[in-house]
């Protein structure tokens, strides 16, 4: 089975295709550029992927990801990437300094769609912390650091990260609708 995955993020379509070759699904890279609504992450995800889906001219999923503050009720969200290219990571973190609560979710949605058909989504999420940037890797991983574990994304080894991500989450759903479909 190959199936296509409209990103201009190589990164993250690495990080996609090594979760789906491990399930036997191959992955194909189409580089376009959605429009990006505004709503929650879920109706920003549909509306990519139905857009995607009709512009190629076949199915397809994207993947979009939110960092959510507790303390900022969930701010940036599914604007991180903004914020962090606006901001950079060291304005990013002190957005919590009056805050005692630093911690925060990862989040990534996957939303699959044929044309025509409406999308269906996927969500996984991991709990964490914000701490000073550690690690040189992905817009915000420098910055997160998951519950239990005592480095961020970005300090932790590709194949590692890919084991307990949001984005493995989300893609592990993804991969076991497409087995049943």
């Amino acid at each position: 089975m190959k199936i296509a995955f409209v990103t201009g993020n190589r990164e993250k379509f690495e990080e996609d295709k090594a979760i789906l070759s491990e399930n036997g699904i191959e992955c194909e890279h189409i580089n376009l550029d959605c429009p990006e609504i505004q709503a929650d992450p879920q109706e920003i995800a549909k509306h990519k992927a139905k857009y995607a889906a009709e512009k190629i001219g076949k199915a397809c999923f994207v993947d979009d990801t939110a960092l959510c503050f507790n303390a900022l009720n969930g701010l940036p969200g599914e604007y991180i990437k903004f914020f962090a290219d606006k901001l950079g990571l060291k304005k990013l973190v002190k957005l919590l300094d009056g805050f005692e609560d630093k911690t925060a979710k990862a989040m990534a949605v996957v939303a699959y769609c044929k044309p025509g058909i409406e999308p269906v989504v996927f969500e996984g999420v991991v709990n964490g912390k914000i701490v000073e940037a550690r690690g040189n890797r992905f817009v915000w991983d420098p910055i997160f650091q998951p519950d239990g574990h005592s480095q961020t994304y970005a300090e932790m080894p590709q194949e590692e990260k890919n084991k307990i991500s949001h984005r493995k989450k989300a893609m592990e759903k993804f991969v076991k609708y497409l087995k049943e479909e």
